[in-house]
């Protein structure tokens, strides 16, 4: 008998997100994702002086500003027509690189590890690590009272399978907490030269704002090393560690086996080579990216503008009651293909392309370790194993770029608000490709379209019914118990969703089995 099984919103994600699955014999059948915020930026932008762009569309997300800061100044810089210098070019990727850093510890460890580790084995713990006796403490203190929900983020959770090595799961709980401090240099790092996190105010077109000083470098580059060796010690160790105690997860999640990237951190001042480079993966062969096969598709989406637009054509018309729209996600197709964003895509085309041999050799080492084809990619372990690779290459890269700039040259070039232009600014956020694009007449913002990734990974159905990357993801999922819907969150979660807190279960009648909140 087939029953749905509805979380609504997935918890320790960014935003709101709904997911539909239809489960028949323990497996997903049938999925839907549904984005439950109407963002509307858009139209917030329109007459507004264009430089206001870099600001506003920070505020579409708190978790990773400083990426649609960096695509706002590309569009821009396109726009104006402007080419930021040397040490500009290089502020920007250091900005970039931390938050890439941040974001990722913070998904493996504070969204995502919480659905493997067994917080319940703090219990048993017996040594004198204080921070892992404080821990405890809290956790005894709400277990033994019943009170599990003062426990959060911990607890309450599914109940489940999850690793079983005591030790392991009280090496995991302490780099949780490490973890936190890495985030916290991370930011730090960031606001060397962005002058706040979130929200960086000391980058706009032409370049930045922050004057480059022996002792900011050294600043940066010490802080830099210390998120380096957490990540070599302790990020990518735990990573395997969660493969080696769920194999299975290589096999699940799939998604729709097509990558797209965009690229980011460029390598010189035009663009052309970037750290990440751009390409595209569809039905089992490598492609070069081109902007222009970029569409947009609305049928399933609460939008009254035209279906099948191209961002630079793109309108933010909301219709709440369209009938058969499910979700606020517009459904973006990149030459009428579903493709797949994220870490997922850049190394995955990086290594299909052989654009990059460093990228190559630490995907190959991951492949022998689990004796596994590039297939196993495609996963939701593939996509964690992704993100901590990615992780160390831009660490690595960014101490690099941190030794690189030239104190005393300039960080910035002049511009000049035209009368009427366009622009485009297309980078990778952590969480995949990431596009604005400008309309300008009279010197003010006509038209602004983002795509964020997320409206890649999460969107709904198109036009011809094709489930978007996520929905394809749950398909053949296994749900050992529908009350406790572990699986498919790992799923989810493995794509670092940005859209988020109560769970129900319901019948295909529309019966409620149960109600109940998970974190």
């Amino acid at each position: 008998m087939a029953e749905t099984i509805t979380i609504d919103p997935i918890t320790r994600i960014e935003g709101h997100l709904r997911i539909d699955v239809t489960v028949e014999n323990g497996k997903v059948t049938d999925a839907r994702s549904a984005g439950e915020m109407f963002r509307g930026f858009e139209n917030l932008l329109k007459g507004r002086h264009p430089v206001d762009a870099n600001q506003i569309t920070q505020r579409i997300c708190g978790v990773c500003p400083a990426s649609h800061a960096q695509a706002s100044a590309l569009n821009l810089d396109d726009a104006l027509g402007v080419t930021p210098p040397e040490n500009g070019r290089l502020i920007r990727n250091l900005m970039l690189g931390a938050n890439y850093i941040q974001s990722h510890i913070l998904h493996f460890y504070h969204l995502a590890a919480l659905d493997f580790v067994d917080i319940t084995k703090i219990l048993a713990y017996k040594g004198s690590d204080p921070k892992l006796l404080k821990v405890k403490a809290w956790v005894k203190a709400q277990v033994g009272t019943g009170r599990a929900t003062a426990a959060a983020p911990f607890l309450p959770r599914y109940e489940g399978a999850y690793i079983e090595d005591t030790d392991l799961n009280l090496a995991a709980i302490a780099h949780y907490v490490e973890a936190l401090e890495m985030r916290r240099k991370a930011h730090e790092a960031l606001c060397l030269w962005g002058g706040k996190m979130p929200h960086a105010i000391a980058i706009f077109p032409g370049g930045a704002s922050e004057r480059v000083t022996a002792d900011k470098v050294a600043s940066y580059a010490s802080l830099i090393d210390e998120m380096r060796e957490f990540i070599d010690r302790v990020y990518i160790p735990d990573v395997c560690y969660v493969a080696d105690a769920f194999p299975d997860y290589f096999k699940i999640g799939r998604g729709c086996g097509n990558l797209l990237a965009y690229g980011t951190f460029a390598e010189d001042a035009e663009g052309k080579e970037k750290l990440l480079p751009p390409g595209v993966y569809l039905d089992g062969k490598a492609q070069a990216f081109s902007p222009d096969k970029i569409r947009e598709y609305v049928k399933h989406s609460r939008y009254g503008s035209p279906s099948g637009l191209h961002p630079s054509e793109g309108e933010t018309e909301a219709d709440v009651h369209k009938k058969g729209a499910y979700s606020w996600l517009k459904a973006p197709r990149y030459d009428d293909k579903v493709v797949e964003v994220g870490p997922l895509a850049r190394i995955g085309v990086a290594h299909v392309t052989g654009a990059s041999r460093t990228i190559s050799d630490l995907v190959n080492k991951v492949l022998k370790r689990y004796n596994a084809g590039v297939s196993a990619l495609f996963s939701t372990l593939g996509r964690h194993a992704a993100r901590a690779l990615e992780c160390k290459v831009v660490a690595d890269r960014c101490a690099a770029w941190a030794l690189q700039l030239k104190a005393g040259k300039p960080v910035h070039t002049a511009y000049e608000i035209p009368e009427a232009s366009e622009g485009m600014g297309l980078t990778e956020a952590p969480r995949g490709a990431l596009g604005h694009w400008i309309t300008i007449k009279k010197k003010k913002i006509d038209r602004y379209q983002c795509v964020v990734p997320t409206t890649w990974n999460a969107s709904p159905r198109d036009d011809k019914e094709r489930l978007g990357p996520i929905e394809q993801a749950l398909l053949g999922c296994p749900v050992a118990d529908p009350k406790n819907p572990l699986e498919p969150a790992r799923v989810v979660r493995s794509f670092d969703p940005c859209i988020a807190c109560a769970v129900h279960t319901v019948s295909p009648a529309g019966r409620t089995l149960g109600s109940f909140r998970v974190f």
